[in-house]
């Protein structure tokens, strides 16, 4: 079986070098870049599952690489900040981040972060599909394909974004609560962190809302959870 290949952008070589080997101790590869500049440049040839984004960079900061980054790939990055201010956290998730953690962080808190965002990339391909295709008033999902158009123009998801948009398709018509939307996407550890949840579903809300033809797709249950609404 291939290693999961990381890449790893900071400025700080210490910090690069420790999680780097220890990220090699678990059998992962890893390629290191001090710049945002230096992985926006050598992204394309590493082909990283997961990367991990120091936000705080000279010249090109994290949310800028996470910009760019979110304009041509879907791959999976974990945010890396000293400041634990929470309205980074938000920026970061609504530029399309899968995680974030505040450093000083433990190691085991980063390989359980690092797992936990493998796991929900591994899962699309596990989860049973009972249905090929679902289609909801202007929205059609091809499951298998793992696509997902309004009308005739298909919209681009990210991974996590796809995974949540097509699990409350799935379950038209149903409510879904808070705690089992988390711990379906995101993993069990994930379900009091609600903050993920409604900065994702606003993201999708957005990419359709133009093509929705004034209809209310993903309906909002206060304090509940949300709903794909049928027709």
């Amino acid at each position: 079986m291939n290693k999961k290949k990381i890449m790893i952008v900071d400025d700080e070589p210490k910090i690069v070098r420790f999680v780097a080997a220890n990220l090699k101790s678990l059998d992962f590869e890893t390629l290191a870049c001090q710049s945002g500049a230096e992985a926006l440049e050598k992204i394309e040839g590493f082909d990283p599952d997961l990367i991990l984004l120091d936000l705080m960079m000279p010249g090109m900061d994290g949310f800028d690489v996470l910009k760019r980054l979110r304009s041509y790939s879907s791959v999976p990055v974990i945010m890396l900040t000293a400041r634990s201010n929470g309205a980074d956290k938000v920026q970061g998730l609504n530029l399309g981040a899968d995680d974030y953690l505040t450093k000083p962080f433990s190691l085991d808190e980063l390989f359980a972060r690092v797992n936990a965002v493998l796991r929900r990339m591994d899962g699309r391909m596990a989860t049973p599909v009972t249905t090929s295709e679902i289609t909801l008033g202007p929205v059609t999902a091809n499951l298998a394909q793992r696509r997902i158009w309004l009308g005739d123009i298909e919209v681009k998801f990210t991974e996590t974004e796809y995974n949540l948009f097509a699990l409350l398709l799935q379950h038209a018509g149903k409510v879904m609560t808070h705690e089992q939307l988390l711990s379906e996407i995101w993993g069990s550890e994930y379900r009091d962190e609600v903050e993920y949840l409604r900065v994702t579903i606003a993201r999708i809300r957005q990419k359709i809302k133009s093509l929705a033809e004034g209809q209310e797709i993903i309906v909002t249950y206060p304090g509940v959870g949300y709903m794909a609404k049928h027709g």
